[in-house]
């Protein structure tokens, strides 16, 4: 019985725990990139009107971006794998040192769940019986810290990446086929409703209502289309003068 529940707990963890992160990081890198690069583009197709410039300044800025969020991922996530270490360490040291104070501490978290009398003192002692198990009971619930593999670094970095490039795409790819007039409609109207339909599916498969995600969603690319737009008026308005 133990190896099957064992089974199945990997399995939870790899088929939901992981999905999630996953798909918590490819909507940070796409939306970032979708958000960033339309404030860019707009704002140079304000004050230059010329789509050729627009599309200089979108690929520089989408390569900047993509390398940029790539690089953020993968410096946080081992960063985080190391702070993790640290207090890992710390509560062995603390479990070794101080058992009698850390069992009291799981005692207040199963007396706090209801359970008393000895059943309590049965829970107690069987977490307590292994320092593994004892650790690992301190992590989760005093420090509130989950499963973290600082190893996957790189296909953290990876996926962020490609998603913030493959984002930063969306609000440039109309100035390839329109001139900057119509190219800055197309893409405000493409990039807010490709930021919407994100946020709709990221509340379907997470939490949260599809419209007001969306909605969300989309508001925060509006004012960094209004941003952008604005200061590139105001910046050909006074290159012009």
């Amino acid at each position: 019985m133990r190896a099957k529940y064992y089974d199945l707990e990997k399995h939870m963890a790899k088929e939901h725990v992981g999905l999630s992160s996953r798909f918590r990081e490819f909507v940070l890198g796409w939306q970032d990139g979708v958000v960033n690069v339309l404030g860019i583009v707009l704002g140079v197709a304000a004050s230059t009107n010329d789509s050729r410039l627009v599309l200089v300044a979108g690929l520089a800025a989408t390569f900047a971006e993509s390398i940029s969020m790539a690089a953020v991922a993968y410096t946080s996530t081992k960063a985080y794998g190391d702070y993790l270490k640290s207090q890992i360490e710390k509560e062995s040291r603390e479990i070794s040192k101080n058992p009698e104070i850390e069992k009291k501490e799981v005692f207040e978290v199963y007396f706090r769940k209801g359970f008393r009398g000895k059943l309590l003192n049965q829970i107690v002692k069987k977490i307590t019986s292994s320092k593994k198990t004892f650790l690992d009971f301190m992590l989760r619930e005093e420090l509130k810290f989950g499963d973290h593999d600082s190893s996957k670094a790189g296909r953290d970095a990876l996926l962020v990446g490609v998603s913030s490039f493959a984002g930063s795409l969306v609000p440039l790819v109309p100035f390839v086929f329109l001139n900057a007039g119509f190219g800055i409609i197309v893409s405000i109207t493409v990039s807010l409703s490709v930021l919407f339909a994100v946020g709709a599916v990221k509340a379907k498969t997470t939490v949260g209502s599809p419209l007001r995600e969306g909605l969300e969603m989309a508001g925060i690319g509006g004012l960094a289309a209004i941003a952008g737009y604005g200061i590139g008026m105001l910046l050909g308005v006074t290159l012009a003068s």
